[in-house]
């Protein structure tokens, strides 16, 4: 049986700064369990194929159950129903929020942090597969469990049609089709394998033109694999690390993300490496294209994109612009005495692939730069130390559920769900009940706080402070992230004003103060926060986006929910800080306001970037206003963005909003009119924020009811649609947050509408 792992890291090639607290990982152990709980996982994983077409999203059962026989909980609570909103009670919801935080402490790890599942994306994990088949660790890295796991994993996840879409619950396309394919077969399945599975696979590639029509994403791993030939690559030049910093589209001037990920392609690509030709590449090639593979023209194939995959298409400039560098620039790199020059730019590029690495304890930013750093430092030495330590941290991010082994589109979201759970759960007025559970949170999240900037010289690597600042998950990643930080910093002063016999003692008020200092250094000239760092160059720098399926990846934008966490955390430090830096703090916050109301849209909703969408991105917009000291009365602002979300409820009394929405960006419903738990708690947030209650409570005891009634006989919420997303069409898993946000709904329901 598969065991979950936590914060620890007995491997001699793993590094940490902070004893490996928040770690979380999965091995496997062949004499776990008797045969009737052996049994009982099968049971769990059938289920889930019998279902897998109405049911996408896994419910960490496997983890569940785990912590079922570890840390078993005694529900003696009755379970409450309610039949209409009258009969609703404090004693209803009393008892509703202690079973669901009586169970919620069992999933809770002895160091403070929830542990789960933040997988999603499927192209995350052909990535690894490829990475460890072309540098021969397949077999070594991934025993027999994995693999069978990951196949798991694909079969589960492919859409009826033989394809697999860019997410969980995605519609089919050439990207993660073909790369999900191509990972089937380099983990030993046959060209008929999977009960037909294998062959509905390619038929779906052939009848949509072929593996030529992959993204550009796609291109660039299968040529590394030696099924697809450099040529037919749009440049990725890694000369242009060597460009002043003044360039507007110098690489250093992009999101981090995107930053981190063209990166090592560049290094792959300026080197144009290629796998060792093997028997099995040499067989993929035949199967993947409709022509063979030596009569393909690859110069015509650098721009083809299947439809179904053309999210963002290609401006022509953008198309002219790569066809002039791939006929005149990049054949002068190759010869000497240019070729000195292309020398020079990947030495520079493998010291900033070494400086992330080592500054990240080889965890790296996220999931496709670290395996792209891994196969970069595997190319420049196979028995380098750095490609040892890759090795050692492949598996923080593999997670293990009932539909199989899953890449996580990070390290987890360990400290982002900890700020959340700990507001929720202060939300309740329960806090003396679960102190436990909230001096563990704030353990962590003392253990979690970046303690120093990534270097002395971080400017050079064009990183941003990071000295007091949060991190999405450990500090062994480290990134410092802005709303991370302000929902830190929020629920560390939160918990600061509670006696430290029930939550243990608060951080110095240096460690605040290094907060509120990271906070004001992000903030950009026109009011607004973007992710991890300011914006650095313009948005007309999107023109030369090269990924046709991800929008908006080429600078830091500005973000709602970034701004409003910031203006909220900037709040509560005010509070209990009056002195430190008002006139600053004063003037950001203002500046932020002003952001949040130029970015509202005419309907009354903001768009969410990072959640599903608009009920995620009008929450965090009427909490930033009323943080900011704007009210329904004396705020047109709020008053819209409470009728959109009125004008968005259900029948049953709750909202449910489909990914469409951040696909589309227009509010789309799930389909046949059914409910979203986690979208009906952020409208309940926000309609309470901003005084419905005092209006009208009808629309409260409406959805109160749907969480109500919707709670398990085990006390939890039911896991239901993905409700995470970046770059607009990419969705990923939150799945904590099935638990955290009818807890915190209902608690403030209790207390600022059932008892006022």
């Amino acid at each position: 049986m598969w065991k979950l792992k936590l914060s620890e890291g007995n491997d001699p090639w793993l590094k940490s700064v902070n004893n490996h607290v928040g770690r979380q990982f999965w091995e496997f152990d062949p004499h776990l369990g008797t045969p009737e709980e052996r049994a009982q996982v099968e049971n769990y994983r059938n289920e889930f194929t019998k279902n897998r077409f109405l049911t996408k999203h896994s419910s960490d059962l496997l983890m569940r159950f785990q912590f079922a026989r570890e840390n078993p909980c005694e529900m003696k609570l009755p379970m409450a129903k309610v039949r209409s909103e009258e009969e609703i009670t404090k004693e209803v919801v009393d008892s509703t929020l202690r079973r669901s935080l009586r169970f919620y402490s069992t999933l809770q790890a002895e160091d403070g942090f929830w542990p789960g599942d933040y997988g999603g994306p499927m192209f995350l994990l052909p990535g690894l597969v490829i990475c460890l088949y072309v540098t021969g660790a397949l077999n070594t890295i991934l025993h027999n469990q994995h693999r069978q796991e990951m196949c798991r994993y694909l079969y589960n996840h492919q859409n009826v049609d033989g394809g697999w879409g860019l997410h969980i619950e995605g519609s089919s396309t050439m990207f993660c089709t073909v790369l999900s394919y191509v990972t089937l077969r380099l983990l030993g399945e046959e060209m008929d394998g999977g009960d037909g599975s294998m062959e509905k696979a390619r038929k779906w590639v052939l009848d949509h033109g072929g593996a030529t029509h992959i993204p550009s994403w796609g291109k660039m791993w299968l040529s590394v694999l030696g099924v697809y030939e450099w040529s037919g690559n749009n440049p990725l030049l890694p000369e242009l690390w060597l460009l002043p910093y003044l360039f507007p589209a110098h690489p250093g001037r992009l999101w981090c993300h995107s930053r981190m990920v063209y990166l090592p392609m560049s290094y792959l690509y300026g080197k144009k490496f290629v796998c060792s030709t093997t028997s099995l590449v040499l067989s993929i090639r035949r199967e993947i294209y409709t022509i063979p593979y030596h009569q393909i023209d690859w110069d015509q194939t650098r721009n083809l994109c299947a439809k179904e995959d053309l999210y963002y298409p290609h401006p022509l400039l953008q198309d002219i612009v790569w066809a002039c560098i791939h006929k005149a620039v990049e054949p002068l790199l190759t010869r000497w005495p240019f070729s000195k020059l292309r020398q020079r730019a990947l030495d520079s590029v493998m010291q900033r692939v070494h400086y992330e690495d080592e500054t990240t304890q080889y965890v790296c930013l996220g999931p496709v730069n670290k395996v792209l750093n891994m196969l970069c430092c595997w190319v420049e030495d196979p028995n380098s130390e750095a490609y040892k330590c890759h090795l050692a941290r492949i598996k923080d991010y593999l997670w293990v559920a009932e539909d199989g082994m899953k890449m996580q589109g990070y390290n987890g979201s360990q400290l982002w769900d900890v700020s959340f759970a700990v507001q929720a759960i202060l939300a309740t007025s329960f806090a003396d009940e679960f102190a436990p559970m909230l001096k563990k949170a704030h353990n962590f999240m003392k253990n979690t706080q970046v303690r120093t900037n990534s270097s002395d010289d971080f400017n050079d690597w064009y990183r941003h402070i990071s000295k007091g600042a949060w991190p999405f998950s450990t500090p062994d990643n480290g990134w410092p992230v802005s709303d991370c930080t302000a929902e830190g910093l929020k629920a560390r002063i939160l918990l600061s004003r509670l006696p430290p016999d029930m939550v243990g003692e608060a951080i110095p008020a240096d460690g605040f103060y290094d907060a509120v200092n990271v906070i004001l250094s992000l903030q950009n000239n026109n009011g607004g926060f973007a992710s991890y760092e300011l914006t650095r160059s313009y948005a007309w720098l999107e023109m030369l986006n090269p990924a046709e399926t991800f929008g908006n990846i080429m600078i830091d934008y500005q973000y709602v929910e970034c701004t409003s966490a910031v203006i909220q955390g900037l709040k509560s430090f005010k509070k209990s800080y009056p002195g430190h830096r008002k006139k600053e703090i004063e003037a950001c916050m203002v500046k932020a306001i002003d952001f949040i109301e130029r970015t509202q849209q005419p309907d009354g909703s903001w768009y969410g970037s990072w959640g599903v969408c608009f009920t995620y991105g009008t929450w965090f917009g009427i909490k930033g206003l009323v943080a900011g000291g704007r009210t329904y009365q004396n705020s047109n602002s709020i008053r819209i963005a409470c009728e959109f979300l009125l004008s968005k409820q259900l029948v049953s009394g709750g909202w449910g909003e489909s990914y469409l929405s951040s696909q589309d960006k227009v509010y789309t419903n799930l389909g046949g009119g059914k409910s979203h738990l986690v979208n009906t708690g952020w409208a309940m947030l926000a309609l309470i924020e901003a005084g419905q209650a005092e209006r009208d409570p009808s629309p409260l005891h409406r959805a109160a009811k749907l969480l109500i009634n919707s709670a398990m006989e085990t006390g939890e919420f039911p896991q239901q649609e993905i409700m995470g997303v970046f770059n607009m069409n990419c969705m990923i898993s939150y799945s904590a947050y099935r638990n955290i946000f009818p807890i915190w709904a209902l608690g403030e329901y209790r207390n600022r509408v059932l008892l006022q």
